[in-house]
């Protein structure tokens, strides 16, 4: 049995003549929302940069992982906070900063010409992003397989447990 893959859709634009950029989300089975906005750098803008490493190395619990089943950052302005999704965060607070420094090792190799397996997909997008023009969006999946519920075998009490 093979498990459903789900997708959060993301859009990166370019505002102000290329000088701001931000993103929005539609994440699976819940409401659509905007994203930060931030300075779009001589490269990759930050979150743009991270969505890419951590796809590239498969991050689940990265901040992106963490967003699309339903994390709430506080750095993300468009999302009301949640109890479910604060847990989330708090649950996988230490994957989440791993996630951030493990990205950062790989931006800064990319930036410096230094070996990283996300050079190619880095690179690969650096060009995507410098094509995108005034009004135009850079729309990304970010795929996600949901939780699934596991069932355990319970043996009801004053029964012992039979052997095969």
């Amino acid at each position: 049995m093979s498990v459903p893959v789900m997708a959060m859709e993301v859009a990166f634009y370019k505002e102000d003549e290329g000088r701001l950029c931000g993103w929005r989300a539609a994440p699976p089975k819940r409401r659509r929302f905007q994203g930060t906005t931030m300075a779009s750098g001589r490269d990759l803008p930050h979150d743009l940069a991270q969505f890419v490493v951590e796809a590239t190395l498969g991050v689940e619990h990265g901040f992106w992982g963490l967003l699309a089943k339903g994390a709430t950052f506080k750095s993300v302005p468009g999302r009301r906070r949640t109890q479910p999704g604060q847990q989330l965060v708090r649950a996988h607070r230490e994957a989440l900063d791993g996630a951030e420094r493990l990205v950062n090792a790989h931006v800064t190799a990319w930036r410096t010409g230094a070996v990283t397996p996300a050079a190619p997909a880095l690179e690969n997008m650096l060009a995507r992003w410098r094509a995108l023009r005034g009004g135009e969006e850079l729309c990304l999946v970010w795929r996600t397989r949901p939780k699934v519920a596991r069932r355990t075998a319970r043996i009801p009490s004053g029964s012992p447990p039979t052997r095969r």
